[in-house]
C-alpha cells in the first residue's frame, strides 16, 4: 500500500500555476494603470467578473488557457510599448482616450479591444509597435 500525500504535497504549485500567477499580477498592474473599470477589466481578460473580482483581490489561484495567457500577454506588451512610445502620463491615459485611427474608429483603444476581443487586442498591439517603428 502506498501512503497518501501529504497535504502540502497534494497542492504544490506547477508551472501552469506559477506562470498565471505572474501573468495575472502583472495585468492587475497594467489595468489598475490604465484605470480600467471591472467589467471592462473582466472581458479584456477573458474572465467573467466574479473571477476577475477575486483575480483583482490576490484570491483566485489556477491556471490559464491559452487564450487568456495570449490576452495578459499582449496587454503587457501594448503597456510596455506604450511606455516606449509616450510619456508614463500619455501612456497610461491613451488606452482610454477616443481615437479617430482607423483600427477604434472613434472608441478608446480599451472599447475597442473589450468589444473585440483577443483579436482586437492583438490588433492595437501591432498598431502601436508599427507606429513606434516596431514589427
Amino acid at each position: 500500500m502506498h501512503p497518501q500525500p501529504r497535504q502540502a504535497e497534494r497542492h504544490a504549485p506547477t508551472d501552469a500555476d506559477r506562470t498565471a500567477a505572474v501573468a495575472v499580477k502583472a495585468l492587475r498592474r497594467v489595468l489598475a494603470a490604465w484605470r480600467v473599470p471591472g467589467p471592462d477589466a473582466a472581458r479584456l481578460a477573458g474572465v467573467s467578473e466574479r473571477t476577475w473580482s477575486r483575480m483583482k483581490a490576490e484570491s483566485w489561484s489556477g491556471t490559464l488557457d491559452d487564450d487568456r495567457l495570449t490576452r495578459a500577454s499582449a496587454l503587457v506588451g501594448l503597456y510596455k510599448a506604450l511606455h516606449l512610445y509616450f510619456n508614463d502620463e500619455l501612456a497610461d491615459r491613451w488606452p482610454r482616450l477616443p481615437n479617430r485611427g482607423p483600427l477604434f474608429g472613434g472608441l478608446s483603444p480599451v472599447a475597442h479591444m473589450r468589444d473585440g476581443g483577443l483579436p482586437a487586442i492583438l490588433a492595437t498591439r501591432d498598431y502601436v509597435d508599427a507606429l513606434r517603428g516596431g514589427s
